[in-house]
């Protein structure tokens, strides 16, 4: 058995994570010997919003030779998945769900391929709250460590002011599209 961290970063798109990606290059997070960024999305709409942010995200993972994963985007099941909280708010049940939902398929993928940790980058948008974010994951995560990394906002802001990457202004369900 190993004692050597291999984490899960999973990403929401690339002016998120590129922070967070930059911070693990760098091994600037204690403890951290190898990570992949995931992109596991499904609940990003419409498709043409979820194949603009993947591109997004491949194209600065390969620009820092970052190793990425991407999940199917079956939209239609996380749709399922969230049934009955389409009316909740920005930050409600509905956002609970959707973390819980992504955070077990990267257990899933960490049980398979060898990963003993998972982190995101969900809670450094201002749409969502990074206490709920953290619930959700320790909620599911089970025998894989969950570690609520606090990352560098002002390095993360610093590579979006220098970037051209492609910014959405909402987070990325059809629910969360409302005024």
């Amino acid at each position: 058995m190993t004692n050597k961290t291999k984490l899960i970063l999973m990403s929401c798109c690339a002016p998120c994570s590129a922070g967070a990606i930059q911070q693990l290059v760098d091994g600037e997070i204690p403890g951290i010997d190898e990570f992949i960024v995931m992109f596991f999305n499904p609940n990003i709409y419409p498709e043409t919003e979820y194949q603009k942010r993947l591109s997004e995200q491949i194209k600065y993972c390969e620009k820092l030779g970052v190793k990425y994963v991407v999940g199917d985007y079956d939209h239609d099941d996380w749709l399922r998945a969230i049934r009955g909280l389409e009316n909740e708010p920005e930050r409600g049940l509905r956002c609970s769900k959707c973390f819980a939902y992504r955070f077990c398929f990267a257990r899933e993928y960490a049980k398979k391929h060898g990963f003993n940790a998972i982190a995101s980058v969900f809670g450094v948008s201002r749409f969502k709250s990074q206490s709920q974010v953290d619930k959700s994951a320790e909620s599911v995560c089970g025998d894989i460590k969950y570690l609520p990394i606090k990352w560098d906002e002002n390095l993360r802001v610093s590579i979006n002011r220098e970037s051209d990457f492609y910014r959405q202004n909402y987070c990325g369900c059809e629910f969360s599209m409302r005024k």
